[in-house]
């Protein structure tokens, strides 16, 4: 047995590792959703916390809604007819999805028929999404036919009503009245217990930028909003309540979006509870969650496949309802039958070879995640509180609070992207220079909701990608009848200028420049006529910091303004190079897109 060892101990050793650098500087994360992560959590820090008192099951149900985790596997398909649909359906569920999703621009009994032919609909989940404006003629129609298919009692499904939606992606109010519609489509889907009709789309702020305490809150304002407008109509909570169904995105950040989910479903259970229901199941989310666009790429793609695995992962530990793996070919073209199988096996692997839906809660008791459950828990609820202080979602939407503070969010995430103090693999971070991706990308990837309404911008969320600046910087250069040459004139310390010359290469990559790098030369001499030689564009030095007092000022009177001139550092030197004439540096602290967009700038033709 080892002795016990108190933090006090701990934090003495560590000290004394650090040497002197505070412990906070160092080892202290600052997150964006707005706390402090320890580098080390032990059980004393979960002693005053609640939400290891109860079991998958109860109530709050931080823990899981169900006693298992059974999620499902959810495909979106993508089809122009129901013919073509229903044939991709079948093909879906052979090869292992238990859930469906199809946007219907045709709304009518025998599209819906053609669309459901041969589905089990007892075993598979249905979700539909169509126009706003025929949300409750599609609910109609999709609850004559599961009545009529003697499977009301074990259907389960969604059609997706979302009023707010043209408020949140364009600025302009929606002409449907959320009461009186909410209270059409809730009577349209009675017939149906398993049928949710009031959407909580908040998957929208996670693909607009929003950090995760955002997403939370808003979709905790949102749902309390259908909560309060129709109950106040005269609709029992219950109702309501059963209504209503979270389609959420997940992130990359791991640990944190596993806490999303479990505080999500505790605060939303304690919301519902202050509305009375008489059923305290009825305080039990259901949430569905798809994996993020945001921080999809064109470039490197495959990458997407590493980034949606995670993310598929820490939903399905966190105990969410179903997933929707994005292909990882949505960012450039529609995706094929490879993409969607792909996104499929995803799921598969996670279920069938790590056996993820064997464990309920497996986070439960972690002193980490539960203190992650409660921080995020806090935040959310803070920006949940200043958001009905407002007058709840739909005044704080119509104010346009909500989407400015997205729009914020996304701004800072692309300002952090630029100098990577957020980082996206193969993007502005080790890019494969030798990738070319114009040539793949087949459509615009922002396009309508397919229903032939006119949608005027004006202040909604804009979903921009993270990784757009750089994509459409490298697309510039593929575009551009010359591709820049970045020759590395490496010389003098062997770990520095090797270290450097890597840093470089990373940095003009990110730009689809062709990098040439070098072993090191014995003189600027011989460096800078290998560069002409080469016909380089921009000649980078590096070297240590002592050797650019001499190296810099040699290389850049041997160059004479034949090529561009780059530092690779920050060195002391720096000012007296400037003086000298010697204008381009780049080092950590740079900001990588407006370097490089200067850059084009100048060798673009």
């Amino acid at each position: 047995m080892f002795p016990p060892v108190s933090v006090e101990q701990w934090r003495e050793k560590v000290d004394a590792d650090l040497k002197g650098v505070p412990f906070e500087k160092k080892l202290v994360w600052r997150t964006s959703e707005g706390f402090n992560v320890q580098p080390m959590y032990r059980r004393e820090d979960i002693a005053s916390l609640t939400t290891t008192d109860s079991l998958p099951g109860e109530f709050p149900y931080v823990r899981g809604t169900r006693c298992n985790n059974e999620w499902l596997i959810r495909q979106e398909i993508i089809a122009s007819t129901p013919e073509e649909a229903n044939a991709k359906v079948l093909s879906a569920i052979e090869r292992g999805a238990t859930s469906l999703g199809w946007h219907m621009s045709d709304v009518s009994a025998d599209a819906l028929a053609t669309f459901l032919k041969g589905i089990d609909l007892s075993n598979i989940e249905i979700n539909l999404s169509c126009c706003m404006r025929k949300a409750v003629e599609l609910t109609s129609i999709l609850s004559e036919y599961v009545v009529s298919a003697g499977v009301a009692k074990e259907f389960r499904g969604s059609v997706k009503f979302n009023p707010w939606k043209r408020e949140l992606k364009h600025g302009s109010k929606s002409p449907l009245d959320p009461v009186e519609s909410g209270k059409a489509i809730i009577e349209a889907a009675l017939p149906v217990k398993g049928l949710r009709v009031l959407s909580v789309d908040s998957e929208l702020f996670t693909n607009g930028g929003a950090y995760i305490f955002q997403e939370l809150g808003y979709a905790l304002s949102w749902g309390a909003q259908w909560l309060t407008l129709l109950t106040e109509a005269g609709l029992p909570a219950d109702l309501v309540a059963s209504k209503i169904k979270f389609d959420m995105g997940i992130s990359t950040n791991y640990f944190m979006e596993l806490a999303k989910f479990r505080a999500a479903r505790m605060l939303w259970a304690q919301i519902v509870e202050q509305y009375k229901p008489a059923d305290i199941d009825a305080c039990k989310m259901v949430a569905h969650a798809s994996t993020s666009k945001y921080n999809q790429t064109i470039y490197d793609a495959h990458v997407n496949l590493l980034r949606s695995q995670t993310e598929a992962m820490s939903a399905a530990l966190a105990g969410v309802d179903s997933i929707t793996v994005t292909p990882f070919d949505v960012p450039f073209k529609t995706p094929d039958e490879f993409s969607e199988r792909i996104a499929r096996n995803q799921q598969l692997l996670l279920k069938e070879e790590s056996h993820l839906d064997k464990v309920v809660d497996p986070a439960g008791g972690s002193y980490y995640i539960e203190t992650l459950t409660v921080s995020i828990a806090q935040e959310a609820w803070k920006l949940f509180l200043s958001i009905e202080e407002q007058g709840g979602f739909a005044a704080a939407l119509a104010a346009g609070t909500i989407q400015a503070a997205v729009n914020e969010s996304n701004e800072k995430r692309h300002a952090d992207m630029a100098r990577r103090k957020e980082i996206l693999l193969g993007t502005n971070q080790y890019p494969n220079i030798n990738e070319f991706a114009a040539e793949k990308i087949e459509h615009d990837e922002h396009g309508g909701c397919g229903c032939g309404c006119n949608h005027d911008d004006n202040g909604g969320i804009s979903a921009t990608r993270l990784a757009s600046d750089f994509e459409q910087l490298r697309l510039q250069t593929e575009h551009a009848a010359n591709r820049p040459k970045v020759f590395m004139l490496t010389i003098g310390n062997l770990a520095m200028r090797l270290a450097r010359s890597q840093f470089s290469g990373n940095f003009f990559g990110c730009a689809g420049y062709e990098i040439i790098d070098n072993n090191g030369f014995p003189t600027v001499k011989e460096g800078v006529d290998a560069a002409l030689a080469a016909g380089a564009d921009i000649v980078v030095l590096c070297s240590s910091d002592d050797e650019y007092a001499e190296f810099a000022p040699e290389a850049w009177n041997l160059l004479k303004g034949k090529t561009e001139f780059v530092v690779a550092g920050a060195p002391a030197c720096t000012d007296d190079l400037k003086a000298q004439g010697i204008e381009n540096f780049i080092h950590v602290r740079s900001n990588v897109l407006d370097t490089l967009r200067a850059f084009n700038a100048k060798l673009l033709k």
